[in-house]
């Protein structure tokens, strides 16, 4: 995680994830039009990882009524979010730091994009869980990241892809090439895995909505009791 408070990686965040991560705008859109199915006009909505603020734009320009508290471990992320956003991060109260961080509870609604694949299965499943307590009944959470749509030892196959595309769009990979892709050192789960842990947390109604290779969006709820 240390790679995010690199000054050439967070310059480039934006330019690159747009072009690694299959229909990114769209994902976001998406997102978007979920949580509105369930939160209110002037909903409080909690953004784990919020480093960038990619999603945060897209969902302050849809939805004027929305603030946002914004959690990263990375400062230099957190101040590009605040380039990123410009006057709408007015509507953000940026924290430095994990979920733990955040104290407060009774969020209308979380998302969590491209930052539970950096975490081994037990921190990932007690962070879904932390974000849990935090929402209000009913709210629905989104997350997003790299999840195998096959078995592990389908993994180099399907990163492959990854790398394919990101040439495709005209992402210039360093030396070695798909080799090199830091995505293979990742605890990458399997979308099966990924679902369960969703609801070991506690969600219910989980389901899949976005996929793009190995990237894969779902949509949970915390139950109403």
């Amino acid at each position: 995680m240390e790679a995010f408070s690199k000054p050439d990686l967070v310059a480039n965040y934006a330019a690159r994830t747009e072009k690694m991560v299959p229909g990114l705008h769209d994902l976001y859109t998406m997102a978007a039009v979920l949580l509105a199915e369930r939160v209110p006009a002037d909903a409080r909505i909690l953004v784990l990882g919020a480093g960038g603020g990619l999603e945060i734009r897209e969902f302050a320009q849809l939805h004027s009524g929305w603030r946002f508290d914004g959690v990263d471990p990375s400062e230099q992320m957190l101040d590009l979010a605040r380039q990123t956003l410009g006057p709408l991060a007015s509507r953000v109260t940026f924290q430095q730091g994990y979920i733990d961080s955040i104290e407060q509870a009774g969020f209308d609604a979380a998302t969590c994009f491209l930052t539970l694949h950096f975490l081994q299965q037990a921190e990932r499943l007690e962070t879904l869980r932390a974000l849990f307590c935090r929402l209000k009944p009913g709210a629905p959470l989104v997350v997003a990241h790299h999840s195998l749509p096959g078995s592990a030892s389908d993994k180099d196959r399907w990163l492959d892809r990854n790398v394919a595309f990101a040439t495709a769009s005209g992402l210039v990979m360093p030396p070695g090439g798909a080799r090199k892709n830091p995505s293979r050192d990742l605890p990458i789960l399997s979308v099966a895995q990924d679902t369960a842990l969703l609801r070991e947390a506690g969600f219910v109604d989980v389901d899949v909505f976005y996929a793009g290779f190995t990237f894969r969006g779902w949509v949970g709820y915390k139950p109403m009791t």
